[in-house]
């Protein structure tokens, strides 16, 4: 059994970010699966500000095509269109997240495996895991929840500390010429959340977060009104689904207790409006590598977390605007802050 200062479960922005930064202090072991997320892959200006202040570039062959600089807001059940610009970067997420863990120093033990279960001791953890179909564990006096929306962590360490939660199903297809660059959908009929369709390289991705209870009727439903406007999303190519958290206030974000911790969206720390959980992902986890390093790590990961949870105070409050239909349509019917189209 190996046996570090940390064990971090999930390799996504947060684990990875969390990883490199915990690792120049203490050891510490990744346990992660080198899998595809259900998301737009898209990084918002937030997770560009993000690389921009560590001087990062985002290497070329991460990127793809096309690149876009606005986003179509489309509400099918009021037959509104508007065109707000917006600058993302269009990347291929699998990639990014590996590029994500390279920057983990060779210190810390990578693990790709699936962990299963995760055990308290009087002086630590013991966490069992699969790795190529082995069982293995790994113990250490921390452990470090990085693993999203469905976190192994908060559900064994946390049942109680529930955050509002929706199904994230996202299909694949070949290249769709009639269908937007970029397009946020709206449909009261659907969802009361929001779905999106990109365009990357030769395929158009359609996804959208849909309450549990008839999840995948939803989504072909909100499929269908999109053929009837000549997006035909037919004969998918591949189909994902995952949990998707969105809190409903800042009090939701579960940030741990003792030597136990929740960072990027295992805390809570995702947009209510947008879903966008990148930048707040690599934030918190710095946020957390630094709390660490002090006498009272929970206290001060509580103070280095504020800026972010006054964040998605601020965008809860943004919500009805957004996914309110009567509220959404004086906003679109007024066209502030849209582009005219040409």
């Amino acid at each position: 059994m190996q046996k570090v200062d940390i064990t971090i479960i999930g390799g996504g922005p947060a684990g990875a970010v969390f990883a490199k930064e915990a690792a120049k202090d203490f050891s510490v072991a990744l346990i992660y699966e080198n899998s595809k997320k259900p998301c737009g892959g898209l990084l918002s200006e937030d997770a560009q500000k993000y690389f921009a202040e560590r001087n990062i570039a985002i290497p070329k062959d991460l990127l793809v095509s096309p690149q876009t600089f606005a986003v179509d807001t489309l509400d099918l059940s009021q037959d509104l269109f508007c065109r707000y610009q917006r600058s993302y970067i269009n990347v291929d997420r699998k990639k990014f997240d590996g590029w994500l863990r390279d920057f983990v120093s060779d210190n810390a033990v990578k693990i790709e495996g699936h962990a299963t279960e995760i055990k308290k001791t009087d002086d630590g953890f013991i966490v069992n895991y699969k790795e190529n179909g082995e069982e293995k564990t790994v113990f250490s006096k921390y452990i470090v929840g990085a693993d999203g929306a469905n976190s192994l962590v908060r559900r064994t360490f946390f049942p109680n500390k529930k955050i509002r939660s929706y199904v994230s199903i996202q299909q694949s297809f070949d290249r769709v010429e009639n269908a937007p660059y970029y397009a946020c959908v709206f449909d009261k009929d659907s969802t009361e959340c929001c779905a999106w369709i990109i365009q990357k390289d030769n395929e158009t991705i359609f996804g959208g977060a849909f309450e549990k209870k008839h999840c995948r009727e939803s989504f072909e439903k909100m499929k269908k009104k999109l053929s009837s406007l000549g997006i035909c999303l037919k004969n998918e190519k591949e189909t994902e689904a995952c949990i998707v958290l969105r809190p409903k206030n800042s009090s939701q974000i579960c940030l741990g207790k003792g030597n136990i911790f929740l960072i990027g969206e295992a805390a809570g720390f995702i947009s209510p409006s947008s879903f966008e959980g990148i930048s707040k992902a690599m934030y918190s986890a710095e946020a957390l590598a630094s709390a660490l390093k002090t006498k009272d790590p929970i206290k001060n990961y509580r103070k280095n977390t504020f800026g972010l949870r006054f964040s998605i105070l601020l965008k809860v409050i943004k919500c009805p605007f957004m996914y309110n239909p009567v509220l959404r349509k004086i906003v679109m019917k007024t066209g502030i802050t849209s582009i005219k189209t040409k």
